[in-house]
Formats: C-alpha cells, structure tokens, sequence
C-alpha cells in the first residue's frame, strides 16, 4: 500500500483522500472497516505533505537561482 501511495501523483492521491473522507463521513461503516479507511486517508495525507513540501522546496531552489542568475548579470553591467 505505502508503495502504491508513493507512486500516485499528488491529484490521484488527494482524489483519492477526499473519497475516503466522504465514505468515513456518510457513518454507514462498520468499525474495523472505518478504522482501515482512517489509517489509508492519513497514509495519503503524509504523502501528499511530503510531495507538497518536496514541490516547494524545488520552486524555492528555482526562485532563489533565478534572482543570483539576475544578480550576476547586473552585477556584468556595471563593469
């Protein structure tokens, strides 16, 4: 399941988190059962974190690249 998880885009896996949350909200299941489909929605829900976290840290990565490249080429026109 983790595997599963890990290999999901981020649309698939919250598509697939609000799924889980919309039949856990409905209460028409039996416990055990509800319990299995809590523990899928967190496991979907730390992925779709991690991926969120790992997204921002490549467009911070790319920001801060772009404004050295910026501050090298004006740092070239003052010479």
């Amino acid at each position: 399941m983790a595997d599963e998880q890990k290999q999901q885009s981020f649309e698939q896996a919250l598509e697939q988190l609000e799924q889980l949350v919309n039949e856990l909200e409905q209460g028409d299941l039996p416990l055990e059962q509800s319990l299995k489909k809590f523990e899928q929605a967190i496991a979907l829900s730390r992925s779709s974190q991690q991926q969120l976290q790992q997204a921002e840290q490549k467009v911070t990565t790319l920001l801060a690249e772009q404004q050295q490249s910026g501050n090298d080429e004006s740092d070239g026109e003052l010479m």
